[in-house]
């Protein structure tokens, strides 16, 4: 049985159940973190001594980190779909889920963070600003790929699409000034006709409004 640790309002567990909603695998989610349990007790940290969530338990196997954990389900769940034994095939995802964490993720988190987790008389519209126009050009990156292609590696759903497209939700359900980018937008409507995307990902994040602490 895989067992997923995490909270639903997560953004990086909401990669991981997405994919796992996807191949459809058996398993259950231990809510954890935020204000249903602390990451700092022993039992916790004997899993990951980073005291972070996600972290995933199959057969005695123990993965942290989102992206790793997402390269763990698709090669032992995902053959043939999400995982290929080639390594070049491989590297197609590889690099966008890696752009994604780096270039695009910490600037739409930091839209996240400085308007949405920030209570409204602590906000600072600079750093708002500076974190919208970063998360808008790299949008606009996606939007000339999208251009032609329905996902980002081509006809079908990757592993590329789920860091990126994980944080669609938020960046088109926040109160902010966004760009035009319809191929985006259109990409954004594909994922939500996927029912493991709407389940997994499309959750209400209400509970984290001006909270800084978790």
């Amino acid at each position: 049985m895989l067992t997923v640790y995490g909270r639903a309002s997560s953004l990086n567990v909401q990669k991981v159940m997405w994919l796992v909603g996807e191949l459809g695998l058996t398993h259950r989610h231990v809510p954890a973190g935020g204000r249903v349990s602390r990451l700092d007790t022993p039992g916790f940290l004997a899993m990951n001594p980073n005291g972070r969530v996600p972290v995933i338990e199959e057969d005695g196997v123990v993965v942290w980190e989102s992206h790793a954990i997402l390269r763990y389900l698709a090669a032992r769940h995902g053959g043939g779909r999400f995982w290929s034994d080639d390594a070049a095939d491989r590297s197609q995802a590889d690099r966008w889920m890696d752009w994604a964490q780096s270039s695009l993720l910490p600037e739409v988190l930091g839209v996240f963070w400085a308007f949405y987790r920030t209570p409204p008389d602590k906000r600072d519209q600079t750093v708002i600003n500076r974190a919208l126009a970063g998360a808008a050009r790299h949008f606009g990156l996606l939007d000339r790929i999208l251009a032609n292609r329905p996902f980002l590696l081509g006809e079908d759903l990757s592993l590329a699409d789920i860091p990126a497209g994980a944080s669609l939700y938020r960046w088109f359900t926040l109160d902010i000034q966004r760009p035009d980018l319809p191929h985006v937008a259109a990409w954004y409507e594909r994922l939500q006709a996927r029912p493991a995307y709407r389940q997994h990902v499309m959750v209400p994040y209400d509970e984290l409004r001006g909270h800084q602490d978790y």
